[in-house]
């Protein structure tokens, strides 16, 4: 047991630790080095965050991935079986996205959806959130929302009180015993895809807009990290999850199998009776006055020109669409989708364009700008968690797929999804 409450010291490789300048001064600052609070107090924020990081990795979920891969060089890599795969081990320091991405978005306060099948862990990684918060496991474990085919908008919001039902003469006059979850920092809806349609509109309200309404009765909800799980994301479940609901959805990040050479970390854990969840060192729990700095620093770190021109760039193939409009504003593939226009039509009238390397035929949408903020948000957080003084290309590339994962639709039809696949090419054994 003495292991699980070990916490890494500078886990991350040696390089400075950039913090932004703040905007407004601080009297605290006067007490800080560079190792935390002159005082005795804590690490910096950052760090605490990298050490959280590491040991859910290495105690809680046990992740020995690296798919969140970073170089810092030539990287090693090796062909693997008949199939000749080519496995390429990154040079730099790397991460499991199963980890990370969550805590990320614990972090920034965003949206995160969890998928994979029953047993991969993904409501205990919900768990470890709110424990970093500092809740307590009980107080979690009750606020966790489940979904089910009978879960009305009062299960899910609050109940009036009967007295107030029988005496109100208005709707003003009756109050609302709110549920507790929709104050903690932390919110976790588990298989969220089982709600009943009319709760998740209720749901989407409370997702997107901060607030819930119940009987004229409104009620400001903290903002929060919010951690939903399904077992897939592709529309499965006892309800159809509505397209609002899914848009609203800020990263989605697929449960990682568990490698059966750490089976011997679930030996001990069986045989001492050990739960991760109720083992989380105080080292690596978050106040809320913590939480709301560690915020303020990710929005400070700077976003270099550079760098922002070239996602620009990139987010720019999407939406174009060339005969949908004479105006170049409305030259799109949404004016032709509100205009009830195949954009196939359009697009094959289009001459002059390899429509196989062309980012913008191999998909029917663009990107929202909620998914550009969404990109800005964990850009920024990633570069603080690696110790960054500003976003690098790097962090951009690395939070792509885990947001765009469900805002650009592929389109089937397009000429790169008919060509023939690639074969690799590589030694021969």
């Amino acid at each position: 047991m003495d292991g699980y409450q070990h916490v890494s010291r500078a886990p991350t490789l040696p390089g400075g630790a950039h913090h932004p300048v703040a905007d407004e001064f601080d009297v605290a600052a006067l007490y800080e080095g560079p190792y935390g609070d002159a005082r005795g107090g804590d690490a910096p924020l950052d760090e605490k965050l990298r050490q959280a990081y590491f040991w859910i990795v290495n105690h809680a979920i046990i992740s020995p991935h690296y798919d969140i891969e970073f170089h810092d060089g030539p990287s090693a890599g090796v062909t693997l079986g008949d199939s000749k795969a080519r496995l390429v081990l990154p040079s730099g320091q790397s991460y499991s996205s199963f980890v990370l991405i969550p805590l990320l978005t614990f972090a920034v306060r965003r949206r995160c959806l969890l998928v994979g099948g029953p047993g991969r862990g993904k409501t205990a990684s919900a768990v470890l959130m709110g424990v970093l918060a500092g809740y307590p496991l009980t107080e979690i474990r009750r606020a966790m929302q489940h979904g089910h085919p009978q879960l009305t908008i009062a299960d899910l919001l609050g109940t009036p009180l009967p007295a107030d039902l029988v005496r109100a003469e208005r709707l003003s006059d009756i109050d609302i015993a709110w549920r507790r979850w929709l104050s903690m920092r932390v919110k976790i809806i588990d298989e969220y895809n089982r709600i009943p349609t009319r709760t998740q509109s209720a749901l989407l309200t409370l997702m997107s807009d901060g607030y819930a309404e119940v009987f004229d009765q409104v009620y400001e909800a903290a903002d929060a990290a919010w951690y939903l799980t399904a077992n897939d994301d592709a529309g499965g479940g006892t309800y159809q999850v509505i397209d609002a609901l899914k848009d609203r959805i800020d990263v989605v990040v697929q449960a990682l199998p568990f490698n059966s050479r750490f089976l011997g970390e679930l030996v001990t854990r069986v045989e001492q009776r050990l739960k991760p969840e109720e083992l989380v060192p105080r080292e690596i729990v978050f106040s809320e006055a913590e939480h709301e700095r560690m915020w303020a620093e990710i929005l400070r770190v700077p976003l270099p020109a550079a760098v922002r021109r070239r996602l620009e760039f990139f987010t720019a193939q999407f939406e174009l669409l060339e005969g949908a409009g004479e105006q170049f504003e409305y030259r799109t593939k949404d004016t032709a989708r509100l205009a009830g226009v195949d954009p196939h039509l359009l697009a094959a009238a289009e001459t002059g364009r390899d429509r196989v390397a062309d980012l913008g035929a191999q998909t029917l949408g663009g990107v929202s700008v909620r998914a550009l903020q969404s990109i800005l948000a964990y850009a920024k957080a990633l570069a603080y968690f690696r110790d960054r003084p500003e976003v690098g290309l790097d962090d951009l590339r690395a939070v792509l797929p885990f947001v765009l994962h469900d805002k650009l639709a592929a389109d089937d039809r397009s000429p790169r999804s008919s060509s023939p696949p690639t074969v690799p090419t590589g030694p021969t054994g």
